[in-house]
């Protein structure tokens, strides 16, 4: 069963984030409150929390997973970034976008698009994701929360935990979540390509 977790959103509480960063370490895997709606969450080394993700979400093999990082610094290290991109996703975080990049050596090949080599980032406008990853130290490997065959993400941590208590380790509660997914803009070309509207405005990259 899921442990239920709930957070303050504007000042979450160190002793619980503690207990999800700890979940976290051992391998565990969560559902978690962003600035765009609820996501499935682990660390970038859980092999097995990445293979429940696919299965919760029943994902394909070129399915982009994001590392959901905490600053331009943590960024840098996992996907390469020229000048010109570098300003653009500097105008347009944090907030609601996901970025498609090639990746550098530090992402495992099984999380990269088998045929680009690229992989999604993201920088969130949220106290209690930033709260947990600066207490990791470390990206989250993260997916929208997209049940199979539902058109919507999942925005409700009581109904998150009724729907998935047995395929998750926690999930937070921070209060009202958004409902719409990122926008995500594919910048590993030399245009920026929108592949889905959604939080972020995408006038920035037409």
């Amino acid at each position: 069963m899921a442990k239920y977790i709930d957070l303050h959103p504007d000042n979450p509480q160190p002793r619980l984030i503690g207990q999800v960063v700890e979940l976290l370490r051992g391998d565990g895997l969560i559902a978690y409150p962003t600035d765009s709606s609820y996501a499935l969450g682990c660390r970038l080394g859980n092999k097995e929390g990445i293979d429940r993700i696919r299965e919760i979400r029943r994902l394909s093999d070129d399915h982009h997973f994001t590392l959901v990082c905490r600053d331009f610094a943590q960024f840098g290290q996992f996907v390469h970034v020229s000048n010109a991109v570098f300003r653009l996703v500097k105008a347009a975080t944090p907030g609601g976008y996901t970025f498609i990049l090639p990746a550098t050596k530090e992402v495992p090949r099984r999380l990269l698009h088998p045929r680009k080599k690229t992989v999604g980032v993201r920088i969130p406008d949220h106290v209690v994701t930033q709260a947990l990853l600066a207490e990791l130290a470390e990206p989250l490997l993260s997916s929208t929360l997209l049940l199979p065959d539902e058109s919507e993400p999942m925005t409700q941590g009581w109904e998150i935990k009724e729907t998935l208590d047995h395929a998750l380790d926690a999930v937070i509660d921070a209060g009202e979540c958004g409902a719409t997914p990122t926008t995500v803009v594919d910048l590993s070309q030399d245009e920026p390509e929108i592949l889905r509207r959604g939080t972020g405005d995408p006038s920035l990259f037409e």
